[in-house]
């Protein structure tokens, strides 16, 4: 532990990677920060960030029109698929996954960047642990890789670092990642204690309504999955982390809900720590 000591919930064949950081980028808590976990949709971040790379390089026009088609068809986590609309314009399109996480535009949006891309781009910032591996699928066979995406806490908090100090891509393609970001809804894990205390409003808290409080994070859910990374900035101090819970799941059962509601109190302390580092 780089600090304060950070008392997760024992809960029966959890797998914690936990790592917060300072302002400066140092770890200031650690819990098996370097191991590789399954992270659900964060890995989305990585497809931001290359979008957002590429759009500030000209290489990517936020205007061009993308078209959903039934090739990326997916449910679950979004809006697009329940919209009448069927073209956005691509900047629109990443406004979607960085708010509700959205499936549909994810898949629309890698099938227009790459996935080789995205995989290069993770090489450039040096992240070996950490990857998006695949589209988004309703259903996974073996034929295709076995997770959406995987990281670790050390590396996921590291860019979420890089990201608020507009170093990971550059400062205008940070701050495109950064406002797309920061009108993420779900604040059920380490952003609750941030919306319960330091009022910030999980709906409203878009990096174009007020320069502080300043959250942007993303979460990540799947079976046997909770994950969070991000930053907030209160009074001039940041403050990033990345927290990942990974377990056995039993789905439907009164063990699996135990263990969803111990992974989640885990998440509220880590934000509970979050929030007393920047208020201490």
């Amino acid at each position: 532990m780089a600090d304060n000591d950070i008392q997760l919930p024992d809960a029966g064949g959890v797998t914690w990677s936990l790592c917060i950081r300072d302002g400066s980028g140092m770890p200031l808590a650690e819990v098996d920060a370097d191991a590789s976990l399954r992270t659900a949709s964060v890995g989305k971040v990585l497809l931001l960030v290359e979008t957002a790379r590429a759009i500030v390089a000209g290489e990517l026009s936020p205007d061009e029109q993308l078209t959903r088609s039934v090739e990326e068809w997916v449910g679950d986590s979004g809006l697009w698929h329940t919209l009448s609309v069927e073209t956005l314009p691509l900047v629109d399109v990443a406004a979607l996954v960085g708010a509700v996480s959205d499936n549909l535009a994810t898949n629309v949006l890698l099938a227009r960047v790459g996935l080789a891309e995205v995989a290069a781009r993770a090489t450039a910032l040096g992240l070996r642990a950490t990857a998006l591996h695949d589209r988004v699928r309703d259903d996974r066979s073996a034929e295709h890789a076995a997770t959406l995406s995987t990281g670790s806490a050390a590396e996921l908090s590291a860019l979420a670092h890089r990201i608020s100090a507009g170093t990971a891509t550059g400062p205008g393609s940070d701050l495109l990642v950064r406002q797309w970001l920061s009108a993420n809804v779900d604040q059920s894990m380490v952003g609750l204690p941030l919306v319960d205390q330091a009022g910030i409003d999980p709906l409203a808290h878009h990096d174009s309504l007020h320069p502080e409080p300043a959250l942007w994070n993303k979460t990540g859910t799947d079976a046997g999955v909770r994950a969070d990374v991000g930053a907030v900035t209160i009074a001039g101090l940041t403050v990033s982390w990345a927290a990942i819970a990974n377990w056995e799941p039993a789905v439907g059962t009164s063990l699996e809900h135990l263990t969803v509601w111990a992974v989640l109190r885990g998440m509220r302390l880590v934000g509970d720590h979050v929030l007393r580092l920047l208020t201490a």
